[in-house]
């Protein structure tokens, strides 16, 4: 499977999960305001029958409940269908709306009994709470009687419920006829006291004197109502689920597009590299991808262009290497040919003369295939080595030594500057190898008359060798390239300053591997100077018990 739809199914699955989540969750939320919807709904029933209930509580009577019951579905939103336990149609609020009154809903009809309910003290003497029913009866009367009258007169009463329980009416504005009952003055009948009576000595004093209350008081109490709310085939408030659900189809088709987007803005740059290192594997080295932005992308494509620039690099290093040894190859070994068939064809005389010229040209180019071979090795990281402890103050003066006839012939000084012994831990044949290239470069740069140093110290934990001379010296654009295979001051590559132009390529990668580094400075006309700087052994000086010395890369 192709990475895009990789990415694009895991996408739409991140997509899809995101967007199921979503709906459970408003899903969840809704119906949650769904159940507290329905607990409104109770509540507002609560208050439709608390309202109906102190309504005949305080008017003893239902005559003039429609205003009530109009003013209770205006603000609760409910059809009211207020009917008595006879069936006896009060109030409907559709017919008050000025509606058609519609069928009454299928929920079961709530019972509103407005007579109080005896309130007793917590006395253990029953006879006392018979006495306080007996009363109470014939209170109630006389309230319900009061309340009506205000009722019927236009008034507005209002009722507290007294200690027991029974109403204590207050008229908004007294009509003349309605009289306010005074206490005492209503006591209660023979009847009332003899029905109460056996009470006394019930099991359940309480509920038999709220049951003889209610018996007693069924003749003057407003009768029991039957409220209906609602209307039939009334929807319960449910969620919709359409819009839920087209708004998460909607969120998955924007997370898909999105993701398409950016799978294309991924994997366009990504097809541009894939097509690039095609062409590169098939050996197109000019091969690049664009890059633009600074995101992860742009650097991965850039990355792409600097590994495509090194090969490319590579192969040109490669490409002039092979014609350089070429051309230090193509003229000596013609030369060692045309004398080699003049000998055969006795066009010349084998001298002792001719055959050491041969002789030295045959070492000449053996000399260039050992340095090639140190130098495949050296860079391949397998050049072998052999490190110990080394007096560079010896060393120095052994290659002083053995250049010293060369110096002489040529006419210059060969010097030696060295503080005292220093100490490394390094291979000393690769180090005289290192220090007599650069002498011997040094002696063919200085013409007669002028000098080559050879200078050692110690500074801080670092060996540094010099190998100064008073020669020509090299311009500075060409200092970048002075270790470069093949590369020489002589553009001409003649063999009068000798060489093959490996000796500071190998030089370099030698001190390279033993953790050092080689530098040069210059100046035309003044002379050049080599730098070699290497990590001093413990302590600088030789140490009998000295441990062993840094490790080389073999």
């Amino acid at each position: 499977m192709s990475f895009r739809f990789r990415v694009l199914g895991m996408l739409m699955l991140v997509a899809l999960a995101a967007t199921a989540a979503t709906a459970w969750l408003t899903l969840r939320q809704a119906n949650r305001q769904v159940q507290e919807t329905v607990t409104a709904g109770e509540q507002e029933v609560s208050r439709i029958t608390g309202a109906l209930r102190a309504y005949g509580f305080a008017h003893g009577t239902w005559e003039g409940l429609s205003p009530t019951v109009a003013e209770l579905a205006r603000d609760t939103g409910q059809r009211i269908r207020v009917v008595t336990e006879s069936d006896v149609l009060l109030a409907d609020s559709d017919a008050l709306a000025g509606r058609d009154p519609r069928a009454p809903g299928s929920r079961p009809a709530v019972l509103v009994d407005p007579r109080p309910v005896l309130r007793f003290p917590a006395v253990r003497e029953p006879r006392t709470s018979v006495k306080l029913t007996a009363t109470a009866i014939a209170d109630y009367r006389a309230a319900v009687a009061y309340a009506t009258c205000l009722t019927r007169a236009g008034a507005e009463p209002t009722a507290v419920a007294d200690d027991v329980g029974t109403p204590r009416i207050s008229p908004g504005r007294r009509p003349a006829r309605c009289d306010e009952p005074k206490p005492g003055a209503n006591p209660p009948t023979p009847q009332d006291v003899e029905a109460v009576q056996p009470c006394g000595t019930d099991r359940r004093p309480t509920a038999c004197l709220q049951r003889v209350f209610n018996e007693r008081t069924a003749s003057v109490a407003p009768p029991r109502l039957e409220i209906r709310l609602g209307v039939r085939d009334e929807s319960p408030p449910t969620l919709a689920a359409a819009p839920t659900v087209a708004v998460a189809v909607g969120v998955a088709l924007a997370a898909i597009l999105g993701a398409l987007l950016l799978s294309r803005a991924v994997l366009r740059p990504v097809r541009a590299m894939t097509l690039a290192a095609k062409g590169l594997g098939e050996g197109d080295l000019e091969r690049r991808v664009p890059v633009s932005g600074r995101d992860e992308i742009a650097q991965l494509g850039g990355a792409f262009n600097r590994m495509a620039d090194s090969l490319q690099a590579g192969e040109e290093r490669q490409r002039r290497l092979i014609g350089d040894i070429a051309h230090e190859l193509r003229t000596p070994l013609a030369n060692l040919r045309g004398y080699l068939e003049a000998l055969r064809d006795d066009v010349v005389e084998p001298t002792p003369e001719l055959l050491a010229s041969l002789h030295e040209e045959a070492m000449l180019q053996q000399r260039i295939v050992d340095d090639l071979q140190d130098l495949a090795l050296a860079e391949a990281g397998a050049l072998t080595y052999h490190p110990t402890e080394v007096d560079l103050g010896e060393l120095l003066e052994a290659a002083r030594t053995a250049h010293r006839a060369q110096a002489e012939a040529s006419g210059v000084r060969l010097e030696l500057e060295a503080d005292g012994p220093v100490f490394v831990t390094a291979d000393p044949d690769r180090l005289r190898q290192v220090v007599g290239n650069l002498v011997g470069n040094a002696l063919r740069a200085t013409a007669a008359g002028g000098s080559v140093t050879l200078a050692l110290a110690l500074r801080r934990e670092l060996a540094v060798v010099e190998v100064r001379d008073t020669g020509k010296g090299i311009a500075e654009e060409d200092l970048p390239h002075l270790f470069d295979r093949f590369w020489r001051v002589d553009a001409s590559r003649g063999r009068a300053t000798g060489g093959s132009g490996l000796g500071l390529s190998i030089a370099r990668q030698i001190v390279t591997d033993h953790r050092g580094t080689i530098e040069v400075r210059s100046t035309v006309g003044a002379g050049t100077t080599f730098t070699i700087a290497l990590p001093a052994a413990s302590g600088g000086g030789r140490q009998e018990d000295a441990g062993p010395g840094p490790s080389l890369r073999r």
